[in-house]
């Protein structure tokens, strides 16, 4: 009997006769021959981009695109939109300028206006008044006539504004021989009595004689401590104190350090002296910093302390010491 015998597909030879490196070389003779039968297309040049072209902004892409889409095809045109869309993205508007004519560079304009001041500093008050915020309010002083002529001042605000007090420094100056504690020292009774401005007192008799015993009473601290600048810094260990306070509800009237300065005042003879005077005669004089943390001046009266304070502290121990030595 005959058996039939079912078709074997054929499938990949593990090894031919001569071996698989024949089939190899075939190969290889194909490959080569193919390559040799197709030429190469010569590329074109590249057309040089005109001048107009790049001032007027237009895009290099867009040019090398189209030369490409006509040279190679759908896939190089994908390619080149997608490197064209993706270039544009970062591309900003450029002013187009005309020759020779030169551009200044762009700058940020700045925003100009009134620096902060402390709150109870407004757009309306006094100019004068707002001269002595920026320029005298709350700086340390050392000078004896200085310090001696805010006090006078600190006590008339009980009578006074700070800006009606500031409207007549000039007619005090005048009457109270620039503050020279030596010349008050000496005025007699008429002479205070005729202080007067449009047929009135400048401040009230009280405090008119008070401000003569202050001098008499100053003469007698000089001789004690030097000098009344060094009694006063004393108190305060000669370095302002600083509060740094955010809010104008925050800044006492008075202070337990006034309340001390104030009785020792007064033990030594100095009238009309009380803790709201001498409170108001420490921020006058920079014994204490009371503008704001908001405040421009906060800052600047503290930078004006480290540039002033140490020549100042030198100066005061010498004046101690020579104290100390004369009174050996």
């Amino acid at each position: 009997m005959s058996v039939a015998t079912k078709p074997v597909s054929e499938t990949r030879a593990i090894l031919g006769p001569a071996g698989n490196r024949v089939r190899v070389s075939e190969e290889s003779k194909r490959k080569s021959e193919n390559n040799i039968k197709k030429p190469q297309r010569p590329r074109k040049p590249v057309p040089e981009i005109p001048e107009p072209v790049v001032r007027n902004n237009v895009s290099v892409d867009s040019s090398c695109s189209s030369d490409s889409s006509s040279s190679g095809g759908s896939s190089t045109k994908k390619s080149a939109s997608s490197t064209r869309s993706v270039r544009r993205i970062g591309f900003k508007a450029a002013k187009v300028v005309p020759h020779n004519v030169d551009t200044a560079p762009l700058s940020s304009p700045k925003i100009s206006g009134p620096p902060k001041r402390c709150d109870w500093i407004t757009p309306h008050s006094d100019p004068n008044y707002t001269s002595l915020h920026d320029e005298e309010w709350g700086v340390p002083v050392y000078d004896d006539g200085k310090l001696y002529e805010l006090l006078v001042f600190s006590q008339a605000l009980a009578e006074l504004s700070w800006p009606a007090i500031l409207s007549k420094r000039d007619i005090f100056r005048k009457l109270f021989e620039n503050f020279d504690p030596s010349v008050i020292a000496q005025f007699t009774e008429k002479k205070l009595m005729s202080m007067k401005v449009n047929g009135s007192l400048l401040l009230s008799e009280p405090k008119l004689r008070a401000i003569v015993e202050n001098a008499k009473q100053m003469l007698k601290v000089q001789q004690e401590f030097g000098s009344f600048s060094n009694y006063c810094w004393s108190l305060v260990n000669h370095k302002p104190i600083r509060n740094g306070f955010r809010y104008a509800r925050q800044v006492p009237v008075k202070t337990p350090k006034a309340e001390l300065i104030s009785k020792d005042l007064m033990q030594r003879g100095f009238r009309c002296v009380g803790p709201t005077v001498v409170y108001s005669f420490m921020q006058v004089a920079g014994l204490v910093n009371d503008h704001l943390l908001t405040c421009f001046r906060y800052q600047e009266c503290n930078s004006n302390l480290k540039k002033d304070l140490k020549p100042k502290i030198e100066e005061k121990q010498v004046l101690t010491e020579a104290l100390e030595n004369t009174r050996l």
